[in-house]
């Protein structure tokens, strides 16, 4: 087959790169530290205080530092001379772009280049802020108190922090919070297990980090020690469960450290959030946000640990300068994701991952236009939420695997290791990654790699005809078992069940026929009682069978799980599936209803377009 013809991308894009999902005059003035002092209201719903913004000038005639803001209250403005002496300055909202936010423009006076500064802002958030979510006690898993996160990435922290809301810079930053007696406090910073039962807390972060790192939650959150640099949070029914799912935290960072140097955050907590965080983790540095769906009793889905944990190298320690680079964030993320599993557990398990990441992009592939198949993607005009693909993901993780081909893990592993010291707190782009490449790999083994199949991985869709794409053979086994039973020459009971792991259930669910029927389904839930199983992965490929082939049993389950999550890989295909048909749709309506008030606002934004397109587009007109 030809390989399909690259989409025209500029890779020796002009320094200093462009942001184009942020307001901020980089150019001309760049925020280096913050320093918070927030008050949290949950019956307000609402952040309210101060930022203190400490400026580096790089422009002497600039008179306006401009900040990215979304749905942002903003009440006083001032330039700080001294601790006790401020100056009231001027300030100004422009136009609403609805991605981008609305930009803030403060007075600041002119001054020489390289002159430092400090800005403060008094504002206050909305209650509709997008990176914040607000819950009820009745949305929690204790039931007993309300709870508050944010989930800052893309570029939803500035709908909390007016700021320079983009991954091209770093900053470090401190914080107090002021929070109702009896909940805890933490953030991406230095955090005390202790509680404080004045519920003041205080936190420092003194490793610069993109925006998009910042975090916070509060609620009722209990602390166990998983070893010397890692621990755990999570409400107090879910504590010792997840203690025990993450007790190899501490041997995958080892593990980290062995393949791609010093772990340089210090220390690497986990913080379990309530089931509506739509994503399956955050990376935030020190305190990694994970979705309790990942607790399946068996640690069978760790992986997402490791992948959040290789975040500490790959994005964190090294990050995408732009949106339109993050693939250098999520690719290189996943291919040290699977070498920390090879390594805790052992090839077969690594290449079962693979295969299941293939499968995942092939279909994802299928779905996609040409144009968001590429791993530097144009996002111009577009959230950068849409670039939340497996094309980042697992295309990005194939990219590296196909060098690794050509010169060797030893090679590959050198190249990471080097390229995570030489760029160390630092931003970056994909021209720069390839001319790290051209540098220091490619002339290792001259003609090993041409430029053209580099341009094709880069600017072409799809996956490149010369890939080399993982096998297993245990899956051929799961196949094998799988034929077998459609044919109808062994029962449920006869398949050999009593070894698959979590990866053979979902090979062998996933990759079920389009003749398959409920009746069929029902002779495996008889046998293995699938509709109730407690591993979410499972069920949510199990429901989007019962959906597909109508098998009714499920569809209590079905409600019950999409009413009780809102992690958006797990609940939106389902969504998708159920639009297919009429009586799908009704029930899709019905569901989502319920359902909605306890999603995220950034699950909400996507499953609303899904759900909901007509009265959407009624309220654009």
């Amino acid at each position: 087959m030809p390989a399909a013809a690259p989409v025209q991308v500029d890779l020796a894009q002009a320094e200093p790169v462009r942001d184009v999902h942020s307001f901020a005059n980089v150019e001309q003035l760049q925020v280096r530290h913050l320093d918070l002092f927030l008050e949290v209201d949950f019956a307000a719903r609402r952040l309210s205080g101060t930022v203190d913004l400490r400026v580096e000038r790089r422009d002497a005639a600039a008179t306006q530092l401009v900040l990215d803001t979304r749905d942002v209250v903003i009440r006083q403005a001032w330039i700080v001379d001294s601790p006790m002496q401020l100056r009231e300055t001027s300030f100004e909202l422009g136009a609403v772009d609805p991605i981008l936010g609305q930009p803030l423009r403060v007075t600041v006076p002119a001054g020489a280049v390289g002159s430092v500064f400090t800005v403060r802002v008094s504002y206050q958030t909305r209650p509709e802020a997008s990176g914040l979510q607000w819950l009820t006690p009745a949305q929690t898993m204790g039931k007993t108190d309300p709870f508050l996160f944010s989930q800052s990435q893309a570029i939803h922290g500035r709908s909390w922090i007016p700021m320079q809301d983009t991954p091209q810079l770093r900053v470090t930053y401190t914080a107090q919070l002021r929070v109702p007696p009896g909940l805890r406090a933490v953030m991406s910073a230095n955090n005390d297990p202790a509680p404080r039962a004045d519920g003041v807390y205080q936190f420092d972060m003194p490793q610069p980090i993109p925006s998009y790192l910042i975090a916070i939650a509060v609620g009722r959150l209990d602390w166990r020690e998983l070893g010397p640099r890692t621990a755990i949070y999570a409400e107090p029914p879910l504590i010792d469960a997840a203690a025990r799912e993450f007790a190899d935290t501490e041997k995958m960072l080892t593990a980290c450290e062995g393949l791609f140097g010093p772990y340089r955050w210090q220390r690497y907590d986990l913080l379990v959030l309530p089931p509506s965080f739509p994503y399956g983790g955050m990376e935030n540095p020190r305190l990694t946000f994970v979705t309790p769906t990942i607790i399946a009793g068996d640690r069978s889905l760790v992986a997402l640990i490791a992948h959040e944990l290789a975040h500490s190298w790959s994005g964190n320690l090294v990050t995408n300068a732009t949106w339109q680079d993050f693939w250098l964030n999520e690719g290189f993320t996943v291919f040290l994701e699977r070498r920390i599993v090879g390594a805790l557990y052992g090839e077969r398990r690594r290449s079962m991952e693979d295969v299941l990441g293939l499968q995942s992009l092939r279909r994802e592939i299928a779905t996609l236009e040409p144009r968001n198949q590429i791993l530097q993607i144009d996002l111009r005009g577009r959230d950068p939420d849409d670039a939340t693909t497996d094309i980042a993901y697992e295309k990005g993780r194939f990219f590296l695997g196909w060098l690794e081909s050509r010169f060797g893990a030893t090679a590959i592993d050198g190249l990471l290791r080097g390229w995570f010291d030489a760029y160390a707190f630092q931003t970056v782009t994909t021209a720069q990654f390839r001319t790290y490449l051209e540098q220091h790999l490619l002339p290792t083994r001259p003609g090993a790699v041409t430029s053209a199949e580099l341009d094709e991985w880069l600017t072409a869709p799809g996956l490149p005809g010369f890939a080399v794409l993982p096998q297993s053979d245990a899956f051929a086994k799961v196949d094998a078992a799988r034929a077998d039973w459609l044919a109808g020459r062994r029962t449920p009971a006869e398949l050999p069940t009593a070894e698959w792991t979590t990866f053979e259930w979902l090979h062998f669910l996933d990759n079920m026929p389009a003749s398959l029927t409920g009746a069929r389904m029902a002779e495996l839930d008889d046998a293995f009682h699938i509709t109730e199983a407690g591993n979410a992965e499972i069920v949510h490929v199990w429901l989007k069978l019962a959906i597909r082939h109508d098998y009714a049993p499920a569809m209590p389950r079905l409600e019950e799980y999409l009413v009780g999550i809102g992690r958006r890989k797990l609940i939106r295909p389902l969504y998708e599936e159920l639009m297919k048909t009429p009586a799908g749709r009704a029930r899709a309506g019905q569901i989502y209803q319920r359902a909605r008030p306890g999603y995220h606002p950034i699950a909400v934004a996507t499953l609303d377009a899904i759900v909901r397109p007509p009265a959407k587009a009624a309220v654009a007109r």
